[in-house]
């Protein structure tokens, strides 16, 4: 399988690099197409307003890839590689973003650049993944990497044609097994998010904070993980409120789902 890697960490992270090692051991083509400085918090941001350089990669070791460091945000990334640089005719089959540096979890992924470049690779047409290690994981990248490939054929059976998964790892595995389960999103926010700062006569805010989960169930992907579990999240692009629109009158036709793009 012809697999198009990308993260927001960037190209250099470790989390990209086991995730490399990884997949290409078990037989996977691998390309990569990663930013050249880290993007965390970019979301599904579109460089416009100036040039984007795209150099070579060779960092990747013993590993036989095409690999490309590109100065832009995740979603440039897999769109420039895609769109400028792969032949539709030996597109990817499928592109994972990660592993990331921490968790990705509830409404957090409205903000994360990890979901940010997988779904760049769902919105061509392409099944993508969004992979994620909790930051105080005992897990290593390399670990993480090895599970998942091992994991992914099941994945993609059990996900079928076209999917959009965000997959997020535990700090600790329940007895020291990796089992995937399919999770919702759950209710993430932060408290105390910024810290005010004066400097040189001069205000800033930093952006931090403290975690504050609410109203989760235990299938959403909050609770999964806090039970040792690996959550295994559908995910869709339709933002449309549909109960708004049946309401008046209306059937949307788009369902949320790229398949036939």
């Amino acid at each position: 399988m012809k697999i198009l890697l990308t993260n927001d960490d960037g190209v250099g992270a470790p989390g990209l690099h086991a995730l490399v090692e990884a997949l290409a051991a078990r037989g996977n083509k691998i390309a990569v197409a990663a930013p050249a400085t880290e993007q965390s918090g970019m979301a599904h941001a579109l460089t416009v307003h100036r040039d984007i350089e795209v150099r070579a990669y060779g960092g990747l070791g013993n590993v036989a890839a095409e690999a490309w460091s590109i100065d832009g945000t995740p979603t440039d990334c897999v769109k420039i590689y895609l769109e400028a640089i792969a032949k539709r005719e030996v597109w990817p089959e499928l592109v994972i973003s990660g592993v990331n540096k921490g968790a990705n979890l509830g409404t957090d992924v409205l903000y994360s650049g990890t979901v940010g470049g997988a779904l760049e690779g769902y919105m061509h047409g392409i099944p993508a993944i969004a992979l994620s290690l909790d930051v105080h994981s005992s897990l290593s990248f390399d670990e993480t990497s090895a599970l998942f490939a091992d994991k992914l054929p099941w994945i993609i059976e059990q996900a079928g044609k076209d999917f959009f998964l965000n997959v997020n790892f535990p700090k600790t595995l329940r007895d020291g097994k990796a089992e995937f389960v399919w999770a919702s999103l759950g209710h993430r926010d932060y408290l105390n998010a910024f810290d005010r700062i004066e400097r040189d006569g001069k205000l800033f805010y930093h952006i931090g904070g403290e975690i504050y989960d609410w109203d989760n169930d235990e299938d959403t992907d909050i609770r999964r993980t806090e039970a040792g579990l690996v959550a295994v999240t559908p995910l869709i692009v339709d933002m449309t409120d549909v109960p708004a629109l049946r309401a008046r009158g209306i059937s949307p036709r788009f369902s949320g789902r790229l398949a036939g793009m």
